[in-house]
């Protein structure tokens, strides 16, 4: 905690290890699969069990909503396990309040489910989640018949929203939505995910020039574990009448988007890292951050326990293009370990992350500006040239992603210090104990 005149300001400085990294790591549960877990859970047809649960501001907004709701959610966050009854795809509570703080999952996905419902609620939100884009989702509700009035600027939250259920004609078959999801793929997975509450299917037909993603499919095999089929074809995709949750038990995957940052420390230092429980049959986009690891010298393979990382030697990181438009979480983390390899490293189609927790594009421009090192900005992404970062502070704007990769940088050079690492808490609250753990000499955390 440092003294800055009458306030205090928190920070973290990275510590440089000593040696290349031979690390073991444990990373918590998948954000975007708790999420999604726990919207399927609330839907379905009697309890649902479960285990490996992420616990963090995002996750924690998520089961806070769930509880005003009226389900019954019963919570063990030193056992990382969740128990919610679900009741069949009715909401108990007709009227609530309900904030979804600054969680991107639970503001959309949340919304869609109230918007289908047959209550009338409201839903609050951070300052930052009120600057986020939500007006296609919006869009798809109302045209179902849903009724929304904007408690500030218009196609944002906050909002009171009164469900479509019992307003949309359900009688002449599925009905049919238009969409577009060049913001953000979260629009589609928050519908097809609440669905199943419209007992006549619905058919989404996208609009736009992207049809499909990581997150979609994660979505679609994550609903199939729960007993429901989406069908894709084309542009379309399609969730049958009488579709309906099931499950006893649901196991969530460790998160690939947190290992990612330290496999790229095996990337800057040399050294070894395995993380647990990290397999390549994992449903997460991000495992193909370990594809442009490889093509820039590492060497990645599976063992029993976990993938494991090898990096190359000092000097041996190679400069690559890389288009990261269905994994761009990770663009920060390329971003911090560019300056460490031999030529320039070029991330595009990202220009949607503009619009995310900050725009990190313009996040990562500032902070590698921040260490000397010469880069260029563009629409849709960056240009970063090899260099040695020097002493700076880095800039969080608010976004955990920003502060976890830039910690990464501070492993290659001294002095690199991370404002505001509390707001880590988002996904991964104890990121930096870990970080300290490791760096301190022990091989595994």
């Amino acid at each position: 905690m440092a003294d800055t005149g009458n306030e205090k300001t928190e920070f973290y400085e990275v510590k440089r290890p000593t040696k290349p990294t031979h690390w073991e790591v444990e990373v918590p549960g998948s954000k975007s699969i708790t999420n999604r877990a726990l919207l399927m859970s609330a839907l379905a047809d009697g309890p649902v069990e479960m285990e490996g649960v992420l616990f963090s501001d995002d996750s924690r907004a998520f089961l806070d909503a769930l509880r005003a709701l009226g389900f019954s959610v019963e919570a063990s966050e030193k056992d990382c396990r969740v128990r919610v009854q679900g009741l069949g795809g009715r909401i108990p509570s007709s009227e609530a309040e309900i904030n979804v703080g600054s969680a991107g999952t639970a503001a959309r996905f949340l919304t869609a489910l109230l918007g289908m419902s047959d209550g009338t609620y409201r839903i609050q939100a951070s300052p930052q989640m009120t600057k986020r884009p939500m007006r296609p989702l919006f869009e798809v509700l109302l045209s179902l018949g849903a009724q929304i009035s904007w408690l500030g600027e218009e196609w944002h939250l906050p909002i009171d929203i009164t469900g479509a259920a019992g307003q949309a004609d359900q009688t002449q078959g599925p009905l049919k939505v238009e969409l577009d999801i060049g913001e953000s793929t979260q629009f589609l997975s928050a519908l097809l995910m609440a669905a199943p509450m419209l007992p006549c299917g619905l058919k989404i037909f996208i609009t736009g020039e992207k049809k499909d993603g990581p997150y979609i499919r994660m979505t679609r095999r994550m609903m199939r574990d729960f007993g429901v089929e989406v069908r894709f074809e084309d542009s379309t995709y399609f969730v049958p009448a009488g579709a309906a949750y099931a499950g006893e038990k649901y196991r969530v995957e460790p998160d690939v988007s947190a290992a990612c940052y330290f496999y790229a420390a095996a990337a800057v230092t040399g050294g070894y890292v395995r993380v647990n429980r990290i397999y390549g049959g994992s449903m997460q986009g991000d495992l193909k951050f370990l594809d442009v690891l490889e093509r820039m010298g590492c060497v990645i393979w599976e063992e029993a326990d976990g993938i494991a990382v090898t990096g190359p030697a000092a000097g041996g990181l190679k400069g690559i293009p890389v288009d990261m438009r269905d994994f761009s979480d990770q663009a920060l983390t390329l971003a911090a370990i560019a300056p460490y390899a031999n030529a320039p490293v070029r991330i595009s189609n990202i220009a949607h992350v503009r619009q995310q927790e900050s725009d990190r594009i313009h996040a990562i421009v500032t902070n590698l500006r921040r260490a000397g090192i010469s880069c260029e900005e563009f629409p849709d992404g960056v240009s970063i040239e090899p260099g040695t970062p020097k002493p700076c502070r880095i800039e969080t704007f608010d976004d955990h992603r920003v502060a976890m990769a830039f910690a990464v940088m501070g492993l290659g050079a001294d002095g690199i210090v991370i404002e505001d690492p509390g707001c880590c808490s988002k996904t991964f609250a104890d990121y930096f104990q870990v970080l300290d753990s490791l760096t301190s000499g022990s091989d595994q955390i």
